[in-house]
């Protein structure tokens, strides 16, 4: 992760009298023991900065025994301070606490079975000789108190209440802005901003950086629900197994994952996932709504083969009508369990009258009083202000009966809510769930009208989303290129404090070879290439790409006048690659992309470059990796970090098992 995890130290301050009478330099035990200690773990050490007194307990200090991912309590002494809190950590969390202490032959009873890690006083300083081996104990106990499962109860508080469950960590949020929650917001924000570009690799890229490991399951959430929202199942699959890993539990990740199965046309296993939910006893119309919407997307897959058989789709529909039924019955029991959930009623309706339509029979569910039923839901839902998809449902329900102006006005209001919202997920469900309609020719009037509604509100979004309207959506090929900077005479070649690696004399040659291998994967008009904007590999890439009438994408990891500075101009005496560098990103097919503008700044800890590497990547695999092909301009060897051409060799290798086209400058003419 990006962030280093937080330890809120819990302790007196300053000169304290011991039970021997003898002063404790607390201070220095934090500064000697504990803060270096939390450092060789690899964590960030926090303490109050003042004394507290009975009676204030400052907001600041709540929300870091809420939100710390450790705490550390001092219990040498019986400081009330200290005491008190760490009562509210227990109470806070049911993990996450460790306890030090001196002089004392026990602890309380009340608190046995905690972690407690004794260290030596000496005329009330640190024992200098047994000091090195009680760092180090410390040390280690916080890496073991990282690794333990968030699922294990180590307060006393939820080992003694096993029904307990942890708060909402945004329902206690108090007081002023906490630096934390100000850090959580600024990351929603993004996530919120790359949602409304529908660009599922800066969410990607933002799901690495959640602010804080107590906020990292909701940071991971978020970013799985955006993920799910623009469509991109298979990467939403990837951060929720992260998120699983933190809280197997977690109902609303375990739903999303059903959802992303589904959306994967994984439908057996999306099946097996919430049928395990509802076995567990989650028989909540929502879990119930998610399966049933895996029985329909059984049936959908049913019909698909049968009309690949040679039927038309109204015989392939008879044909499988139980299917056909079975969803409907699935949803009408969702909605019984939850009647304030109009959609799950609209689907049932629409599928029971579906069923009657292709069998001329009546379906196993009452039509007449689930009709009644969503009119109330709806009404209801449409009170607390206009949703997404009780738009639809009450579009659906003018829709089924005969209402047209009202179904393409609710239909139309609906498709406005998802533009504004850039929900690519609800939009087209609605638009494949017309068009199975349309093919089984229902209402074929409304029906038509309202996907022309909704057609015309998925080019919009396309549009706002910055998706040029002359080329296609989805490139038939995407190309991600990685490669060196030309060489700065100043530090390699001959006698200079590195070796050559990319001389300028080998320019020419490496043109050649990567329009060798853009010609080789088959790039040409229409497709999409990946790369920075570096004087060397990538604006020899990006010039050949736009010559041949490809789109490029070019992703600078800083703003323009430091990128031209350290990436393009350091070794261009005659400006020649400044000039190809404003005619790359000056060019009507080009998208520039500056990281710090798209995802905000570079979290503390993590590289420029390396951010800039997985950004690229992940954005080229968000067109899904069958179409994406790798190049790089690499000579073989060891980079300086993190973000060069080797570890982004590597990271290609890593994520996605493939190996990219090579291009050796050494072995060049």
């Amino acid at each position: 992760m990006a962030f280093a995890a937080r330890v809120f130290v819990i302790m007196p301050f300053g000169r304290k009298k011991g039970p021997d009478g003898v002063e404790i330099d607390f201070d220095a035990v934090y500064r000697e023991l504990l803060e270096p200690a939390i450092r060789e773990a690899g964590m960030q050490p926090h303490r109050a900065d003042a004394d507290r007194y009975a009676g204030s307990i400052h907001a600041d200090m709540f929300q870091d025994l809420l939100l710390a991912d450790f705490v550390i309590a001092d219990l040498t002494l019986d400081n009330p301070n200290v005491w008190y809190e760490l009562g509210i950590r227990h109470s806070l969390r049911a993990g996450g606490t460790l306890l030090t202490y001196a002089l004392r032959d026990r602890l309380p009873f009340d608190i046995a079975g905690q972690r407690m890690y004794r260290y030596t006083l000496q005329d009330g300083r640190l024992d200098p000789a047994a000091l090195p081996a009680e760092r180090e104990m410390i040390a280690e106990a916080i890496s073991a108190t990282a690794n333990i499962p968030s699922t294990r109860r180590v307060s006393p508080v939820y080992d003694q209440l096993p029904s307990l469950t942890e708060p909402r960590w945004k329902d206690l949020r108090v007081g002023r802005m906490n630096e934390l929650w100000g850090a959580l917001e600024a990351w929603e924000g993004r996530l919120q901003a790359a949602r409304n570009k529908q660009r599922p690799g800066d969410i990607l890229v933002l799901a690495d950086e959640p602010p804080n490991r107590a906020l990292q399951l909701e940071a991971l959430r978020e970013a799985a629900e955006g993920l799910v929202t623009l469509n991109q199942p298979r990467y939403a699959l990837s951060i929720l197994e992260r998120a699983l890993q933190i809280d197997p539990q977690d109902l609303r990740c375990r739903h999303l994952q059903g959802v992303a199965l589904g959306r994967d046309l994984r439908f057996e296993e999306a099946r097996v996932a919430l049928r395990r939910l509802v076995d567990e006893g989650h028989r909540d119309g929502e879990t119930l709504g998610y399966l049933a919407g895996t029985v329909k997307d059984e049936w959908k897959r049913l019909w698909a083969y049968r009309r690949q058989s040679g039927l038309d789709p109204l015989a392939a529909a008879k044909d499988t009508s139980p299917a056909l039924g079975r969803a409907a019955e699935a949803y009408a029991e969702a909605f019984r369990v939850a009647p304030a959930h109009d959609y799950l009623g609209i689907n049932a309706l629409i599928l029971g009258l579906l069923f009657r339509h292709v069998t001329g029979t009546e379906p196993g569910v009452k039509l007449a009083l689930l009709a009644d039923g969503i009119r109330w839901a709806v009404d209801c839902a449409l009170q607390k202000g206009h949703g997404f998809w009780s738009l639809l449902s009450r579009a659906g329900l003018a829709l089924v009966e005969g209402r047209a102006a009202e179904a393409v006005r609710d239909f139309a209001d609906a498709a406005a809510l998802a533009v504004d919202g850039r929900n690519c997920f609800g939009l087209d469900s609605a638009v494949q769930h017309l068009r199975a309609i349309r093919e089984l020719g229902y209402q074929p009037g409304i029906v038509g009208d309202a996907l022309g509604v909704l057609e015309r509100a998925q080019a919009q979004m396309n549009a706002l989303a910055g998706t040029p309207a002359a080329s296609p959506p989805q490139p038939g090929r995407v190309i991600l290129f990685t490669g060196h900077m030309v060489d700065d005479p100043r530090v390699r070649g001959p006698g200079r404090e590195k070796p050559p690696r990319f001389p300028t004399a080998r320019v020419g040659a490496a043109d050649a070879r990567i329009r060798a291998a853009l010609d080789a994967v088959g790039a040409g008009a229409g497709d999409l290439g990946v790369c920075g904007g570096a004087c060397g590999g990538d604006l020899l890439f990006a010039s050949a790409c736009l010559e041949r009438g490809m789109r490029l994408e070019v992703r600078l990891a800083k703003r323009e006048a430091a990128y031209l500075r350290e990436s393009v101009t350091f070794a261009d005496p005659e400006c020649a690659w400044q000039r190809r560098f404003t005619e790359v990103t000056q060019h009507r097919s080009t998208q520039v992309l500056v990281m710090p503008d798209e995802l905000g700044p570079v979290p503390e800890g993590m590289g420029v470059h390396d951010r800039n590497a997985r950004w690229k990547l992940y954005s080229a695999l968000s067109h899904g990796l069958p179409r994406v092909s790798f190049i790089a301009l690499w000579d073989g060897s060891p980079g300086n970090g993190p973000g060069g051409t080797e570890s982004m060799v590597k990271l290609v290798h890593q994520l996605t098992g493939h190996r990219p086209t090579i291009i050796d400058p050494a072995t060049l003419g």
